[in-house]
């Protein structure tokens, strides 16, 4: 192999001290295992031309403080197509991350299966896809890149399997190739930032912020970083004065003040540094759920938080896929929650806002990681129970937690909403009632 190609120029912009894996050994058959006329001489003219012998290079190399396993596609060559022989390259590097302990970080582009070496090539997808399995299944975190282009099978069973997807700025992205799907199909749904704004990336990050984004993740990310069993999340402090509402009402209304402490101002005294992510992997997103991870005094902890607004469906289900990754790495969760209630509208309910919130009660209820819960503001009633851990919640003074809004209960009693306050009362919503009645360990100071 030539000295530089376009992969290697990649992996070197990104990582220092790269050490290439030794391919692992094919047959080899005249023209592929489909006898496909000149396809010797085809891959001898790419070769000479693009200094690579296959589509994929693969091996180990340092980003910032800590190493990871690389698998970086050239689409020079064939299209960054993916035959026997690529498929395993790919296949025996997640086996080396699995060995080595190492995250996984997959730079794509790809136009799919080689066409070249017909079913044998397109089967490379099903060993691709165990391999990912196996790799999520070791707790070994997997980060990928979609460069332009990422389609056909690369973006099915390599890319969207990641548990971190992050895209170059306009690159395509797609299952169908522009070469293969109606001319007609055009648009933002085919790149980076349609499948961002529908769920599917996490971040588009541009060539000269990628080396620091992805330094960051396999920071935060690395196994080597964990402890088994993690320990809880410590509880934030709070950002108030501490001193307790006098009623119900008056609760309510410290919680829905716009001067309130709000969430990003927590994650900003909490954590030293973080990266979030994004995006239900379903079409949806949902920005006023913030998930990610951050660096805590040395350790990595996932977190949830919540700010201040009804979340939709897309919201729900991202915090659910966040819980679920955190457990899968073994990483201690911290949630914040605030709001007022789950979205409840028509959209809302014909984008599956019950299965939702549902989703998120069961990855709270299997976590065995532990998961730490600040009440913040409001606690109105399912859409924030769902985030909230049992046993170990905690809540501030300007916070309030209730089965329902005052004025809801009064529409639910047909009373006037002018009992709204009395009702507050009735409903023992203030923070020391909640300590009273078990909900919470304590008050935040």
């Amino acid at each position: 192999m030539a000295e530089h190609t376009a992969a290697r120029g990649l992996v070197e912009s990104i990582s220092r001290g790269f050490e290439e894996f030794e391919p692992p050994a094919r047959p080899t058959a005249v023209d592929g295992p489909l006898g496909w006329p000149g396809y010797d001489e085809q891959r001898a003219r790419t070769t000479a031309r693009t200094g690579a012998d296959e589509s994929v290079l693969c091996g180990r190399g340092w980003l910032g403080s800590r190493e990871a396993v690389l698998v970086v596609f050239d689409f020079a060559f064939l299209g960054g197509s993916v035959g026997e022989a690529a498929g395993a390259r790919i296949v025996a590097a997640f086996e080396q991350a699995r060995e080595l302990r190492l995250p996984v970080i997959s730079l794509v582009a790809s136009g799919g299966s080689r066409m070249q070496e017909g079913i044998c090539a397109l089967r490379q997808l099903q060993a691709i896809a165990r391999a990912c399995l196996l790799t999520r299944r070791d707790r070994i975190p997997h980060v990928t890149v979609l460069r332009n282009p990422t389609t056909g099978g690369m973006w099915a069973a390599l890319a969207a399997a990641a548990d971190v997807v992050l895209a170059s700025p306009g690159a395509a992205v797609a299952f169908g190739g522009s070469r293969v799907r109606s001319a007609a199909d055009t648009g933002e749904a085919f790149h980076a930032e349609g499948k961002l704004a529908d769920g599917q990336v996490d971040q588009i990050v541009g060539d000269a912020e990628l080396p620091g984004a992805l330094a960051e993740l396999v920071s935060l990310l690395h196994p080597q970083r964990f402890v088994r069993p993690p320990e809880p999340a410590p509880v934030p402090a709070a950002l108030t004065s501490g001193e307790l509402p006098v009623t119900g009402w008056d609760a309510v209304q410290r919680a829905r003040s716009a001067d309130r402490p709000r969430a990003q101002a927590y994650l900003d005294a909490y954590f030293a540094s973080r990266f979030e992510i994004g995006g239900d992997r379903a079409g949806g997103r949902d920005d006023r759920m913030i998930c990610g991870f951050g660096d805590y005094d040395g350790r990595t902890v996932a977190f949830v938080a919540q700010t201040g607004t009804a979340n939709t469906p897309p919201g729900f289900r991202t915090a659910a896929r966040l819980i679920r990754l955190a457990d899968q790495l073994g990483i201690p969760v911290l949630t914040l929650v605030d709001t007022p209630g789950a979205a409840n509208d028509q959209a809302a309910e014909r984008g599956g806002i019950g299965p939702a919130i549902a989703e998120v009660f069961a990855a709270v209820a299997e976590a065995r990681v532990p998961i730490t819960t600040l009440v913040i503001g409001e606690g109105g009633s399912g859409g924030a129970l769902a985030l909230t851990a049992p046993e170990r919640t905690w809540i501030t003074s300007d916070a309030y937690f209730a089965v329902i809004a005052p004025e809801s209960s009064a529409a639910i009693l047909k009373r006037d909403s002018a009992e709204a306050p009395e009702l507050a009362g009735l409903l023992r919503l203030r923070p020391q009632d909640l300590l009273d009645l078990g909900f919470v360990q304590g008050i935040a100071d």
